[in-house]
């Protein structure tokens, strides 16, 4: 399910290069000793502060540069030490190292603390300053602030005691001689130290956005986060109450604070395991787990802060699957975009969707050999490392010294994809695994246009939908979701993104999974502060994107839901006069396709967009009016030009996407320009792209969505060519297939006037509506089309007599005239003199028989008269 990347290894990256430079120091060909480097700390810019044992028999210091690949030298102990903690500021002018002294049993009885922390000048000249000698641990960091100062002559370093409090020193720096940078004042920086924190049971340093969260306890657990500005500034912003257990962390707890290696912690003795990711386009995520009594199952909780809402899983470990220690109880909590995955070694592997976190089928469950992780390596030993600009997330194995970035394999998502969730044998899918792999794919991963092909083949090969979800629509409104998703957060709550909603009750196939009890969401009750300076960035966004969530819990129906304007459009279907509404809506259908024409100048692939298509225009142009109308209620914050932009290009997409997958089905197939005549019997290849379109129409119909014009009258085409003259006719009258212009005047052009042909044809002129009816007449050659318009000629001709009541007759005064038939020789002379001032309909027209009209003017008014048995 997770794919790893090795991406620093400390024996490839750094021993080989400290090897090379040790022999050379010892005037030696190859250094044989083993050379014991330990990483200490991982700075924000990604270097890798690591010390090792010199050939000397001193303990030295350096940094890995993991963007030129480099190592450097940082600092020379003058004997062996043990370096707990480690930090270097970012102009590489100061070292922050804490020492746990010698326990041995010669230096057992010297007054020595257990604990020393010291501030060195790296060059030239290496004073140190001693800045705790304590009995407890000490962890130090500096802060690495982003500035647009050009020499920064001041830095400052954060101090971290296991008694609980926090110290923020600023050490103010000078230039000697241009280029030595030296501390100012160093026996006044005791002066300097400013109290931060007074208590705290747990805390987690984010050196990438430079916060700091740290868990107090009042009559609560009560979360708190510190963010410190470029200014040097510092402020609490957020508190945030957490239902923990007593007594939850045996000694003080560091996240992210560096690597000791001299202090065995104990994780058994540990009720909770705990950690904070968050995005910055505003969303965060609080983690923490604790296993039960029994140690056959687990509970973890995810406290959603951007989406209000907490929500308590327990996983069932089984009885007969014991963990081998106890420290396996607690999960590894991954970070890999707005996925959390909550891995537990040789148990579980739970991929959960942040966004789409209503139900439990939008995440991914798997247990067994399917949860597994290619890491050969002790998982009590490997830790995750937390950086929010990372969209994967990050493994460190501090045995072998090894990193890795951990991401969602999308090749396992299509093969969970591909499963047959209806076959029996070991190892199938089930449709709530392959719901979650499919939103995976197209939401988080769809930016790969080459991810979204193998998609489409696959929806052409899986003929057989199951009865859980539709596929098609689901892959429409994900896609669609995608592209509106990373704009804003709050779009989550008001764009569609699933057909599941659209049921009046969810399939139980998709409500439960097997061993996984999901307890019922608890709202949570953030408080935002620093209200004085006010909220940027990404507090800002944080808290306005909790602000409308709790706005969109609190109305009913917030999501939009495509098929609710299914009565606006048969309303605005019936309507036959031109209006300023339908005016309006042809002005959003012309931005639409306009957007549809500049993303696609050079695809002629399929025959779409090509033609006039009144009814798809229509549905198009009030898709776009509901769904800006729906954003401009739920969102006013988006702002009128950025929601008109929004949603053009949401219809234009959807429009694309139905394209897209017409043309990967075409090529797949490997069809051509014949398919679109209509003389020819369909091939088993064209049969599968029809009963492809078929499945598309239907699952567009379902959400009344649009169409690209043009695709009712491709979809008849591939219908006459692959269906049954009777079922076809059956398809039209059940209105599964539409009868367009463009087809209708191909298929009278196109198939001759045999036996066959003609009675298809009549079948047709039956079921067209009238006005498109005459139309068609004139392209058919064929008897009774010219019958019908010399029927319609002269109802016209009578039509236009009577309301021109000022006419009079010229016959009489005329010479020679006989009347031999009143009735007859008084309308042919109607008809004479009314058509001297008509236009000719036959004009131009090459399928006209003039003799014919004549015989069937007479034969109409023998029958109006009576005498047609006579």
């Amino acid at each position: 399910m997770l794919r790893l990347k090795q991406k620093f290894d400390l024996h490839r990256d750094v021993v080989t290069d400290l090897r090379r430079k040790e022999a050379s120091i010892c005037r030696v060909t190859e250094y044989s000793e083993a050379v014991d480097a330990l990483i200490l700390n991982i700075e924000s810019d990604g270097g890798i502060i690591y010390s090792w044992k010199g050939a000397t028999g001193t303990t030295r210091i350096g940094k890995y540069d993991s963007k030129t690949k480099l190592n450097k030298l940082l600092y020379t102990f003058d004997k062996q030490v043990f370096v707990s903690s480690c930090s270097l500021n970012k102009e590489e002018t100061l070292l922050a190292v804490s020492l746990a002294q010698n326990t041995s049993v010669e230096e057992h009885l010297k007054p020595i603390s257990k604990c020393l922390t010291l501030l060195i000048e790296i060059h030239p000249i290496n004073n140190t300053k001693v800045l705790k000698a304590v009995d407890c641990r000490v962890k130090v960091q500096f802060l690495h602030q982003e500035t647009d100062r050009k020499s920064v002559l001041e830095s400052h370093l954060l101090l971290f005691t296991e008694d609980g409090y926090v110290d923020l020193y600023h050490v103010m720096l000078i230039k000697h001689e241009g280029y030595r940078v030296v501390m100012a004042n160093p026996e006044r920086l005791s002066r300097t130290a400013e109290r931060i924190v007074e208590d705290f049971c747990w805390v987690q340093w984010d050196g990438c956005t430079q916060r700091l969260y740290y868990l107090t306890l009042k009559d609560k657990f009560l979360l708190r986060c510190v963010q410190f500005y470029p200014t040097t500034n510092c402020e609490t912003v957020l508190e945030l109450l957490l239902e923990l257990p007593a007594n939850p962390f045996s000694a003080v707890r560091f996240v992210n604070l560096g690597f000791d290696h001299y202090h065995h912690e104990k994780p058994e003795q540990e009720l909770v395991r705990m950690c904070v990711f968050t995005n910055q386009i505003g969303s965060m995520c609080v983690c923490y787990s604790q296993p039960l009594k029994d140690k056959h199952e687990l509970i973890y909780t995810l406290v959603l802060v951007n989406k209000d809402c907490s929500k308590k899983f327990r996983v069932s470990l089984g009885g007969n699957e014991r963990p081998q220690t106890s420290s396996h109880f607690h999960p590894l909590f991954i970070p890999i975009g707005y996925y959390v995955v909550v891995y537990l070694h040789g148990h579980f592997l739970h991929c959960i969707n942040t966004r789409q976190q209503e139900m439990l089928c939008y995440s991914l469950f798997l247990s067994g050999s399917d949860a597994s992780l290619d890491l050969q390596c002790r998982w009590a030993n490997v830790v995750v490392l937390h950086a929010e600009e990372q969209p994967c997330g990050c493994l460190l194995d501090l045995t072998s010294g090894t990193t890795h970035t951990a991401e969602l394999n999308p090749a396992h998502l299509l093969q969970i994809l591909r499963s047959d969730a209806r076959s029996r044998r070991p190892g199938r899918k089930t449709d709530l695994q392959r719901l979650a792999a499919l939103h995976c794919l197209l939401v988080y991963m769809g930016n790969d246009p080459k991810l979204q092909l193998k998609v489409i083949e696959w929806l052409c090969d899986d003929g057989n939908a199951t009865e859980s979800f539709d596929h098609i629509q689901e892959f429409i409104l994900a896609s669609l979701y995608r592209i509106g998703y990373d704009k804003s957060l709050g779009l989550d709550k008001v764009l569609p993104y699933s057909s599941v909603f659209e049921k009046k009750e969810v399939p139980a196939s998709l409500s439960e999974v097997p061993g996984v009890f999901c307890l019922p969401e608890l709202h949570i009750e953030p408080v935002f502060t620093g209200k004085a300076r006010g909220l940027l960035g990404f507090w800002s966004e944080l808290q306005w994107n909790t602000e409308r969530t709790k706005y969109l819990d609190a109305i009913p129906n917030p999501r939009y839901r495509s098929s609710h304007i299914q009565g606006d459009w048969e309303k605005l279907r019936s309507e036959r006069r031109p209006s300023s509404h339908m005016n309006h809506i042809e002005e959003n259908t012309k931005k639409v396709l306009s957007v549809v024409n500049t993303w696609c100048l050079d695809k002629k692939l399929v025959p779409l967009f090509q033609e006039e298509d009144h009814e798809q225009r229509m549905l198009i142009g009030l898709t776009v009016d509901k769904l800006r109308e729906h954003l401009n209620r739920h969102l006013p914050r988006l702002g009128k030009k950025k929601t008109d932009s929004l949603v053009v290009n949401y219809v234009a997409k959807l429009l694309e996407l139905i394209r897209h997958m017409l043309e990967s089905a075409w090529l797949k197939h490997k069809l051509g320009p014949r398919v679109l005549c209509l003389t020819q019997q369909g091939s088993p290849a064209e049969w599968s792209v029809f009963h492809f379109m078929f499945r598309i129409l239907e699952s567009t119909r379902g959400l009344c969505l649009p169409l690209p014009p043009g695709y009712h009258t491709l979809l008849a085409v591939f219908a006459v060519r692959c269906l049954p003259r009777s079922t076809f006719l059956q398809y039209i009258d059940q209105g599964i297939l539409q009868l367009t212009e463009t087809f209708v005047s191909r298929l009278m052009t196109d198939l001759d006037n045999s036996d066959a042909n003609e009675r298809l044809k009549f079948s047709i002129l039956k079921r067209l509506p009238e006005p498109m009816e005459q139309r068609i007449f004139h392209m058919w050659d064929h008897p009774v089309s010219s019958a019908s318009i010399s029927r319609d000629y002269v109802r016209a001709l009578l039509e236009k007599r009577n309301k021109n009541k000022e006419f009079a007759l010229s016959f009489r005064d005329k010479p020679g005239f006989r009347p031999e038939f009143l009735p007859l020789t008084h309308l042919a002379k109607i008809l004479s003199d009314i058509e001297a001032q008509a236009l000719n309909p036959f004009e131009e027209q090459e399928n006209v028989d003039a003799r014919f009209v004549e015989e069937t003017s007479l034969m109409q008014t023998l029958v109006l008269l009576g005498y047609e048995g006579k």
